[in-house]
């Protein structure tokens, strides 16, 4: 008898389960299927990749009827999640043919509401969700089952207060599920605001510790990008993801990587929702070997088959370190996170020792390291304006210099240097105090922006850009509290706070 007949879950969900292969169900499915049936409110710490999704979608299938309205709501924190979650539900309830509608940022908001007139289900993140209830284009007056999936990247991501504005224009007599990586001190408090009487559920870590190896590498600023595509060569990996701490970093990342002719691709919330998508399932496909990533952008997906996890930087917060080497050794298969270290990972490192126990056995660093001609981009990495100079492992790669020598960024992101003659580089600002940043945890809004966050917790506005021109004569255009630096001589810049060239105050950036 297959296992998920045990669990009385109705036949019309049976059915596609069993049209997908699936015949044990996992910890957090025998858990809490049951209690959600017997429609109690539920809290479970439950990772990515457990198969929660399945396990509430049993319950939101069998409660809602086609009726047109919306009886189910499912909170998420990215745009990715909202689609992957929107997609499980409509495999599961194909022969129940409900109206499932996806609800998040980036896209146009205008297919939402006309869909949003029929939906029996609704997936959204908070940001869009608050949109369409400030137009009064989303009702929730007969929503009585409400799930907050990966609540803990939702509080890290400053969407509680949205979260809980939301919620509570749903009844008061409803069911609540709430799923969490992690249930911490403040995932219970802010808990206490929308279940009653939850019933705890834990389920074990899906990474097997024994499989998982851990290991850093502490190199020279300059020998960072040749280490990671060194390794990434030698030891032919499976699927690799290549954790950044910033958009900079993860366009300079993958645009080198590719130069190495290494198939990698970027994702973060500076693209387009359809760029993103594509992303995803060029690597879910296996097309693509390498994702190059910030934490926002890949939270809460479930992507298996991981072999390798890179740190090319440490994260501020430590939890973040858990969440991605979780990415690998999963369902018995063996995993390797590396992390690479700098001088300027140093403090991140040291603050994430102290919060875990951990297992990081310190590697040496192989004897040659490939000269690695950098190539750097104005702006992102569809700039046609790249300067290539020489970036060698050692010695005095990284530093100005090679004929047309554009240097790689102190952090390898975030500044951008012009060409050797009269280069321009132009800041950027939407004249917001926010900044475009995917930051790992520096998410939260200042101020509310329709349609513009969800999904990558970004900031918007330019504030604290900095560029330089040129070597000589070099022109940078800063704007709304820009800092630019022109040339080494004679440089002038429009924003308000600017150095000119070398000569004067002989301030470089």
């Amino acid at each position: 008898m297959n296992e998920f007949e045990k669990l009385n879950i109705i036949e019309p969900v049976l059915k596609v389960i069993s049209e997908e292969g699936f015949t044990e169900p996992t910890e957090i499915q025998k858990k809490t299927i049951p209690l959600i049936q017997e429609g109690k409110d539920v809290i479970a710490g439950s990772a990515t990749g457990s198969g929660k999704t399945l396990a509430f979608a049993c319950g939101v299938i069998e409660y809602v009827e086609k009726k047109s309205v919306v009886q189910s709501l499912i909170l998420v924190p990215t745009r990715e999640l909202a689609e992957q979650v929107s997609d499980a539900i409509k495999k599961f309830s194909k022969h129940k043919k409900l109206k499932v509608v996806s609800v998040y940022g980036g896209v146009s908001i205008n297919p939402q509401i006309e869909n949003l007139r029929r939906a029996d289900v609704v997936v959204g993140t908070p940001g869009r969700i608050m949109d369409h209830m400030e137009r009064e284009t989303i009702d929730f007056s007969e929503t009585h089952f409400v799930v907050l999936d990966e609540a803990d990247t939702m509080l890290d991501m400053g969407f509680i207060d949205d979260v809980r504005r939301i919620v509570s224009v749903c009844p008061k007599q409803r069911q609540t599920l709430l799923f969490s990586a992690t249930i911490t001190p403040e995932i219970r408090r802010v808990s206490k605001w929308f279940l009653k009487d939850p019933v705890d559920v834990a389920v074990k870590n899906q990474v097997d510790p024994t499989k998982l190896k851990q290991v850093y590498y502490d190199v020279r600023p300059n020998q960072k990008l040749s280490l990671l595509i060194s390794l990434i060569k030698n030891e032919k990996p499976g699927l690799v993801m290549v954790f950044c701490n910033s958009r900079d970093n993860v366009d300079f990342v993958t645009k080198n990587l590719n130069a190495q002719n290494i198939r990698a691709k970027a994702i973060h919330g500076g693209f387009s929702q359809d760029r993103r998508s594509k992303v995803l399932q060029d690597f879910h496909k296996s097309e693509v070997s390498v994702m190059v990533c910030t934490d926002v952008a890949a939270r809460g997906l479930d992507i298996p088959s991981v072999s390798h996890v890179y740190n090319f930087d440490v994260p501020k917060d430590p939890k973040q370190y858990v969440h991605r080497i979780g990415r690998t050794a999963r369902a018995g298969k063996e995993g390797i996170a590396i992390t690479i270290l700098s001088q300027n990972d140093h403090q991140n490192f040291g603050r994430l020792n102290q919060s875990f126990t951990l297992d990081i056995k310190k590697q040496e660093i192989p004897k040659e390291l490939p000269n690695v001609q950098i190539v750097q981009s104005r702006g992102d990495s569809n700039n046609s304006g790249d300067r290539r100079g020489n970036y060698r492992s050692g010695g005095n790669g990284g530093k100005r210099g090679g004929s047309g020598g554009g240097r790689p960024p102190s952090r390898y992101g975030g500044r951008s240097s012009g060409g050797s003659a009269g280069g321009r580089s132009s800041g950027r600002s939407s004249g917001n105090s926010n900044r475009l940043n995917d930051d790992s945890n520096s998410s939260k809004r200042s101020n509310y922006s329709r349609g513009n966050q969800e999904g990558s917790g970004d900031r918007r506005g330019g504030s604290g850009n900095r560029s330089s021109g040129g070597s000589s004569g070099g022109r940078s255009g800063g704007s709304s509290g820009n800092r630019s630096s022109g040339g080494f001589a004679g440089g002038r810049s429009s924003g308000n706070r600017s150095s000119g060239g070398a000569p004067r105050g002989n301030r470089r950036r």
